[in-house]
């Protein structure tokens, strides 16, 4: 053979990518040639035998490549749109142009393709891989593969989980050959539904390439083609059982070795030799050992993530030499249930975890190396987590890996949200895929210590017979792999049970019930659980809102950018409040995180529970732009929160207080009952648990220490009680009860209010008006210079569509199309004098609840743009409207006070009672001189008009708020 310049270049790459152990490699990468099959031609006029005519880099994407469709008001999207209006809405008009295309469904690609396109590369087969088993490799395809070798048809693979993995040793003899393939992303015959997040619009994206290793390998004919491990932590031994696949005359034997590679207590696993067996020809023989790890073997967990690299060796017996050798990673832990809870090597676990959806914007797809996904579980454990659940997918190996080096408890799932167009069990293609599927996470996931648990139909199913479906899936893999523990599905509340379920992931332990209930942290979710006899994990906890960070945008630097924020923006700026997108941020931010903390701890205080699983840690970026994290869709910090407080509510060991609730007058007692959440490495020994009471300044009003004592492991563990009498609070404030485990670094603290429970009267001053309409006297004294404070709680018009709680907007108003509430707390000035004498925060922390939950707003539509009121609710960024609870303004030559909170029932209400009190003191004094000028008209208007700009969702259509039609 006469290999010319080029050629000789390439097998110089090629010797450099070789493993030269058993397995040698020629890597792919790089450059590819490449066409787009618009009009799916090309296996009719047989691309696979001409040379494409543009050029790709892969690993990568069409998207990452620029390579596709200019995004129009037109592209056809893979995933449900819930909230049409935009389409309709003349507001939105010119964000359907073209080249100022901004919509709010998700994040916009730069391009978009969805069908087949096609890539080929020439490779060079060296002579030495002569009689060798040659494979194409290509890792995380999206989707479907048609594989051709010098125009030979060798194949087609569809798996979203799972490497593509095609036999080309008849295909490739020593020399150049042209590998062609043509890949499809297109929902076809198998639909796993368009919203599953392997492969919907609405996080990563319905990309068309390979983003993962590209290689050809050769290995011995006669070589290992799997190790599987399976952990006997109670037998200290691991069983193996290896495949081998080949053939040819003389018996075979097989040598174990292992040994902990990832800490300094190593650990060498004596060698096991087994006899020796025979192999016929072309023959696949399956063997299975028994590998004692002996009394110095280590175990695998969140506190200690030891791990072994097993390697396997094929070899003649009669010499010893070595025919093909294979390492595998693996820990020796064992995941259980016990009850209604998990357990970790026997140890009491309760799972702490958010849910990831394949967020990765600046790719659209999952990061393939192992340090990108260490540092996302990183990120987690920082913010005191130990899990994560894969929302409908299932991620690459990397992950694994990386789940493995920093001990974290992984629920990959089968890849399928199969909703809204398909259905489950009852007999289409997608049955026998999602089998398929599962099959092959755990042929190439298996063996990794945090593969821990499994929804093996993925995401929240619909379909007559999906019950039926499910309890035989569960069965096939309880009987098949019980390395991990399994449940049907993830579910909402509305899906039907599967009794077969080992655990439950299920949405009926969740939320805080502010609107109905003052805030209180000594309810739990029993009642929720107590009738389920297995483990528990709460489905999707959280789904907060928060106010976009418009600081973001530029940092959307890849192919996916934030263009619904910049949609935001705009009518933020549109509506006068530019000016305030970082208030409402920071704001809204601080509520987020108080109602997490409360809903979280709820969690903790819930005996028999066995783990939650937030919604999520992150922004998840579609289904019309859900700001529920904590950190943003690249999961970075946002402003208002640091890892190290979310930490303290959110941990493997946190104090928790149970407390009626957290407004009190001076002459009650503040009684708290103390209890320990210990899921920690090991049981507290001689722990003291002190506590400290403190004023807004940080003065220490009174501490104290519980007597030493040993900590089970556990939830609700009792440590005491808190009881300080009040009375030593003469004015309105706010204290901190902290409460903290000495000589570690676990603690939590809860902000408490006290208001004396007089309630001072204010002097009458006849240049002041108090009234509750706005009546002819009103409008006079506006007129001629007086005062008026306007009490019109229930009186408003303009803005009685606007539906405002204590609590944020839950996922956001767009997916379900307005569903209440549509605010995200308040933001106002603390220090303004109207607050004198009421402790306020710029922020809706607790000692606002009875003062704006289910407070009627006003819509100010109509008021001057630089306006801006005393006590503001931030209304959705779907709309971003300028509301108010409390205006200030002159009009006429008059001054107007304006609230439209209820006032009423003030004895039962101590924190509305000293705000109204401050109120009235405020109108009173001196201080009152509002600086804004509004025409009276514009006052009336709030009282006689309806709201001119309301939402409309144009179509009749309704969601179905992802329940399943189950007959």
């Amino acid at each position: 053979m006469r290999l010319n310049l080029k050629d000789i270049a390439l097998l110089m790459v090629i010797c450099v990518g070789c493993n030269w152990a058993s397995a040698q490699s020629i890597s792919l990468a790089g450059d590819w040639r490449f066409q787009v099959d618009r009009n799916d031609v090309g296996i009719r006029e047989q691309w696979f035998n001409r040379k494409l005519e543009d050029n790709i880099k892969l690993p990568g994407s069409m998207l990452t490549n620029g390579k596709g469709e200019d995004v129009t008001v037109n592209t056809k999207w893979t995933g449900s749109i819930y909230d049409s209006s935009w389409f309709f809405n003349p507001r939105m008009e010119k964000y359907r142009q073209p080249g100022n295309l901004k919509f709010p469904f998700w994040l916009t690609p730069a391009k978009y393709y969805v069908g087949a396109a096609w890539y080929q590369k020439e490779v060079i087969v060296p002579a030495y891989w002569t009689k060798k088993a040659i494979q194409l490799f290509l890792e995380r395809c999206h989707t479907e593969t048609m594989v051709w070798v010098d125009g030979k048809d060798v194949g087609i693979q569809n798996s979203f989980v799972a490497p593509h993995v095609y036999e080309l040793s008849n295909a490739l003899t020593p020399g150049k050959h042209s590998i062609t393939i043509r890949i499809d992303n297109r929902i076809k015959a198998i639909n796993n539904g368009p919203d599953s997040h392997s492969l919907t619009d609405h996080t990563q994206g319905n990309w068309n390439g390979i983003i993962g290793k590209i290689m050809l390998e050769a290995r011995p004919v006669t070589h290992i083609t799997n190790v599987q491990v399976y952990p006997d932590v109670a037998g200290k031994q691991a069983k193996v059982v290896v495949t081998i696949t080949g053939g040819g005359l003389g018996n075979k034997q097989l040598a174990f070795s292992a040994k902990s590679f990832n800490t300094t207590q190593s650990h060498v696993v004596p060698e096991v030799v087994t006899k020796s067996f025979s192999m016929e020809k072309d023959y696949v023989v399956t063997q299975s050992f028994d590998v004692p790890m002996t009394d110095k073997m280590q175990l695998w967990d969140e506190f200690n993530p030891v791990l072994y690299k097993l390697t396997v060796a094929l070899r003649r017996p009669e010499d010893k030499k070595v025919l093909d050798s294979k390492e595998v990673s693996f820990g020796m832990r064992s995941f259980k249930i016990a009850g209604t809870s998990f357990t970790i090597n026997d140890r009491p676990l309760f799972l702490r975890g958010t849910v990831n959806n394949c967020e990765f914007p600046l790719t659209g797809f999952p990061p393939m190396d192992e340090a990108a996904w260490v540092k996302l579980f990183n990120t987690a454990k920082a913010h005191g987590l130990n899990h994560m659940r894969f929302h409908s997918w299932c991620p690459p190996e990397a992950a694994f890996q990386a789940a493995d080096l920093t001990g974290f408890y992984l629920q990959p799932e089968g890849p399928g949200w199969v909703n809204h167009g398909t259905t489950l069990g009852d007999g289409k293609p997608i049955d026998k895929y999602m089998y398929e599927e599962t099959d092959r996470m755990a042929d190439w996931y298996g063996n990794y210590a945090s593969f821990c648990m499994e929804a093996v139909a993925g995401n929240e199913p619909a379909g007559k017979k999906q019950v039926k479906y499910m309890t035989d899936m569960i069965h096939y893999w309880e009987a098949k792999d019980k390395r991990r523990v399994y449940t049907g599905a993830s579910v909402g509340n509305s899906w039907p049970l599967v009794p077969e379920n080992k655990y439950m992931v299920k949405a009926g332990a969740r939320g805080l019930n502010w609107v109905n209930a003052r805030p209180e942290s000594d309810s739990d979710y029993h009642a929720a659980i107590q009738k389920f006899n297995v483990p528990y994990v709460v489905h999707e906890m959280g789904q907060w809102c928060v106010f976009p960070d418009f600081n973001e945008i530029p940092r959307f630097s890849g192919v996916y950018k934030e263009k619904n924020f910049e949609l935001f923006r705009e009518l933020l700026a549109e509506h006068g409040m530019a000016d305030q997108a970082n208030d409402f941020l920071m704001a809204s931010g601080k509520l987020q995180v108080l109602c997490y903390k409360n809903e979280l701890e709820k969690a903790m205080r819930t005996k028999g529970l066995a783990g939650f699983q937030m919604l999520g840690l992150q922004d998840f970026p579609g289904q019309g732009t859900a700001l529920v994290g904590m950190l943003n869709a690249l999961w970075q910090d946002k402003p208002y929160v640091t890892p190290q407080q979310v930490k303290r509510f959110c941990n493997a060991v946190v104090p928790l207080t149970r407390l009626p609730k957290f407004v009190y007058n001076d002459n009650e007692t503040l009684t708290a009952q103390v209890e320990l959440f210990n899921y920690g490495s090991s049981e507290l020994k001689n722990a003291v648990i002190n506590w400290v009471i403190k004023d807004s300044t940080g003065k220490v009003l009174v501490k104290g220490a519980f007597d030493k004592k040993d900590y089970a492991l556990g939830n609700c563990l009792p440590v005491g009680t808190i009881a300080w009498p009040l009375s030593a609070v003469k004015t309105p404030m706010r204290l901190n009860l902290d409460i903290s485990i000495a000589g570690t670094d676990y603690g939590n603290d809860w902000n408490v209010w006290v208001f004396p429970n007089t309630v001072p009267n204010v002097a009458g001053n006849p240049n002041v008006y108090v009234c509750d309409t706005l009546n002819e006297k009103a409008v006079s004294l506006l007129q001629n210079g007086g005062s008026v404070l306007l009490l019109a709680g229930g009186r408003i018009r303009k803005g009685k569509e606007v539906v405002n709680y204590f609590t944020p907007v839950f996922w956001n108003t767009s997916w379900f199309k307005m569903r209440p509430p549509h605010t995200l707390g308040i933001v106002c000035d603390p220090n303004h004098p109207a607050f004198k004498d009421f402790p306020a925060t710029s922020y809706s922390d607790l000692q606002w609840w009875d003062v704006v939950n289910e407070a009627q707003v006003m819509h100010l539509e109509d008021f001057p743009q630089g306006f801006k009121p005393i006590l503001q609710p931030i209304d959705t960024w779907f709309i971003n409207r300028k509301l108010a609870l409390l205006l200030e303004a002159k009009v006429g030559k008059g001054k107007l006070l304006l609230c439209s909170i209820d006032l009423h029932d003030l004895d039962k209400r101590p924190a509305t009672a000293w705000l109204s009190y401050s109120l009235l003191k405020y109108v009173h004094s001196t201080s009152f001189n509002p600086t804004s000028t509004v025409e009276l008209s514009v006052v009336q208007a709030l009282f006689n008009e309806p709201s001119r700009e309301t939402w409309n969702g144009y179509t009749k259509d309704s969601p179905d708020e992802l329940k399943p039609k189950v007959n």
